[in-house]
C-alpha cells in the first residue's frame, strides 16, 4: 500500500559518501576520544565532585558533558567564551535555547544539576592546546567559585 516516488538521489549519495568517509576514519575517532579523556581526567583530578555525565556508559567518543556544582551552565559558557573556547549548554538538538538539556534530564540529574552542565565536543581540528585552554578557562571559573563559597562560609570578623 505504498506508492513509488522519486528517490532522494542526492541524499543517498551523501549518505554513501559519509559512510565511506567514516570507514576511512584512520584513527580520527580515537584521537578525539583521547582529547575528551584528557579533559575528563583533569576534571576528576581537580574537581572530583564535578559530575561527568555518561562517563560509565557507551557514548560518542568526541563529546563530554560535565557539571560544575553551584555554577550555572550559562556562566560556564561565558567564561569559556571569554578565553576563546566554544562550549555549549543544553542538548545538541536544541542549540540556541537556554533551558537545561532535556537529554541530560532524562539521564537522571534533577533540574538544578542539569542546569549546571556544559557539553564539550572535540573535532577534527581540536588539538591538545585546545584542551589546555578549555581546562584553564573551566578551572579558572571553578577556583573562583570555590573561593566565593569559602568566603560565604567564613565567620564574620569581630
Amino acid at each position: 500500500r505504498r506508492r513509488a516516488g522519486t528517490e532522494n538521489v542526492a541524499g543517498i549519495a551523501g549518505f554513501g559518501a559519509a559512510a565511506e568517509a567514516l570507514s576511512a576514519d584512520s584513527g580520527e575517532a580515537a584521537r578525539a576520544a583521547a582529547l575528551r579523556d584528557r579533559f575528563e581526567h583533569a576534571v576528576r583530578a581537580r574537581a572530583p565532585e564535578a559530575p561527568i555525565y555518561g562517563a560509565s556508559a557507551p557514548r560518542v567518543g568526541n563529546t563530554s558533558c560535565v557539571g560544575m556544582p553551584g555554577v550555572a551552565a550559562e556562566l560556564q559558557v561565558i567564561a569559556c567564551d571569554l578565553e576563546g573556547v566554544a562550549v555549549s549548554a543544553g542538548a545538541a538538538c536544541s542549540s540556541g535555547k537556554v533551558a537545561a538539556s532535556h537529554v541530560l534530564r532524562a539521564m537522571g540529574p534533577g533540574p538544578a544539576a542539569a542546569g549546571e552542565a556544559i557539553r564539550v565536543s572535540f573535532g577534527w581540528a581540536s588539538r591538545g592546546e585546545d584542551v589546555d585552554r578549555l581546562c584553564a578557562a573551566w578551572f579558572g571559573l571553578y577556583e573562583r567559585s570555590c573561593e566565593r563559597a569559602r568566603d560565604r562560609r567564613a565567620p564574620l570578623a569581630a
